[in-house]
This record gives C-alpha cells, structure tokens and sequence, in this order.
C-alpha cells in the first residue's frame, strides 16, 4: 500500500497486536483506518478484536479505543457521536468495528435501531462466519454446512447464512457495502465515500480466520479474492436501499476452489459442493436485477 497507488503513508495500527497469523480482521482495520486518518474513534464490542487491540492500558492502535459491551457497539457508537457533538466536535469520525456475532444475532437489535434513527456513524462488520473468539461457535453468518464446533461434520449448519445486506438495505440507510482485503483499492475507496457521507453507514468485510477456517495462514487474502471470483461474496454497494451498483462482475469460476481450500468444508460431498453452487448463482441472479 505504496503512496504511488494512493494510499496514505502514516500507518495507525502498530506492531505487537494479538491478532493470530494470516487474520483477515487485522488486513481490515489497517485499510480502514488509512482511509479514515487519525480523527478517528473506534468502538469495539466483545469480539476478536476485543484480544487483538492488546491488553489495558496498552494497544496497537494509534487512535482512541473503546470497549463496550458484545450488543452495544451500535448503541455505544451512538452516544460517542452524540459527545463529540456535544463539544462542537463535528469532525472527528465514530467506527463501529464489530463481529458477525456482535452484528448479525447479539447486536441486531441496536444494529436495527441506530440505522432506523439514521445516527451519524460508521458500522463495520468484520465477518468471520463464525464467534471464532469464543472457540468457533456457529452464528447466523455461518454458511450452509459449515463445520464449527457447535455444527460438527455429522450435523453440520442446515439454514443458509443470514443476508445482512439486505436487512440493513430494508433500513433504507444512505450507504451501504461490501469489501474485501483481497481488494485493498476498492476497501479503502468504500470507507472512503462512507467518510464523507451524513447518516448510518455500513461496511460488511468478509474477513478471513485461518484457525476457525482451518485454513493454511498464507491463503488468507487468497481465500478472500476466491470468495469475491466466485461470487459467493459479491461486491456491490447499495444507496438509501434502492440503488445496486455492483464493483466487480467476474467471470463464471466455481465455488470448489473456494470451499475446498478450507478444511471446514472438508466434509462436503459433491452433491453438496453443487447445491451451494446453484444457491450462489440463484443470489448473484437476484443481485444482478437488482443492480440493472
């Protein structure tokens, strides 16, 4: 992330995280906070990152830190906002940085409100498919017969993942997207536009977890662009929920490469590997009509 491609020098996150090898969640929170800068005050509910950010007082993130209760980030986030209001502070940006758990089931329900109130913040969602701090737990971000410690090989996750995007566009929110580390160009440009738009924004990252994804360390972001390639994660923006516009439209490629990678899909049969194969061409279907 050279200055010749335009991505800022000053680097906001520093050595010495806890972060596991190959963590796709700490790829995210340098692109963000790159494009961010440093008038920046970050939200953090119990999650990875609640271990990553470093133990009290310390942290390796150069921008101030706060850690607040698994359901609240929304809520929190809110009442920063609301502060730095109330000392004439309107420039300084409030982030959200939380989980699919904290996102997508246990933080829903201030996810909901906050967005339906419009509030002035961002909201990332680093999305791991899983409560991977907790020792890889099946959440609602799971995908269809994935293997967690809670949904094992034998009786592996039957709904399919939940379709955060679309509950947040139903909101009619002016911003929301999709990004992925794989494409730091596209991420950083989002987070970007999300800067500089009034009103609840949201960011859905498909963020890599080599030890829940029983994934080797060094496929992390090769395993990211396999997701965007294959389409499984799209990435498309979505404005006051009407407007689609979609980023990258990829050629046909199948999901095997993507699922066969990881060894929590190491259980799939052939059969299975096609219905997930159909239901990913169903989605990209409905997207694509959405966005003409």
């Amino acid at each position: 992330m050279g200055k010749g491609k335009g991505f800022p020098e000053e680097e906001y996150m520093m050595s010495g995280h806890l972060a596991c090898s190959g963590c796709g969640a700490t790829i995210g929170m340098r692109y963000a906070l790159k494009a961010l800068g440093k008038d920046t005050v970050i939200v953090l509910p119990a999650s990875c990152w609640s271990i990553i950010a470093g133990a009290f007082p310390y942290s390796s993130l150069k921008v101030p830190v706060y850690h607040v209760a698994f359901e609240t980030a929304a809520s929190s986030a809110t009442g920063v906002k609301a502060g730095l209001e109330m000392i004439g502070d309107s420039t300084t940006t409030v982030l959200a940085w939380a989980g699919d758990g904290g996102t997508f089931d246990i933080g829903l329900q201030a996810l909901s409100g906050a967005a339906e109130r419009n509030e002035d913040f961002i909201y990332v969602c680093y999305d791991n498919e899983a409560y991977m701090n907790t020792g890889v737990q099946r959440s609602s971000a799971t995908p269809f017969r994935t293997w967690t410690t809670t949904t094992p090989t034998h009786q592996t996750k039957e709904e399919a993942k939940k379709n955060i995007m679309e509950i947040m566009a139903a909101h009619q929110i002016p911003y929301a997207a999709t990004a992925s580390v794989a494409y730091p160009e596209d991420f950083f440009n989002k987070v970007r536009r999300a800067k500089g738009i009034v009103g609840f924004k949201f960011i859905h990252i498909l963020s890599t977890c080599p030890p829940g994804w029983r994934l080797p360390t060094h496929l992390s972001v090769r395993a990211a662009r396999l997701a965007v390639l294959s389409r499984i994660f799209p990435l498309y923006e979505i404005e006051y929920g009407e407007r689609y516009t979609i980023n990258l439209k990829p050629e046909f490629h199948s999901v095997r490469e993507y699922l066969t990678l990881q060894g929590r899909f190491s259980h799939l049969a052939d059969s299975e590997i096609e219905v997930i194969q159909q239901n990913v061409e169903k989605a990209w279907e409905r997207l694509v009509k959405k966005a003409c």
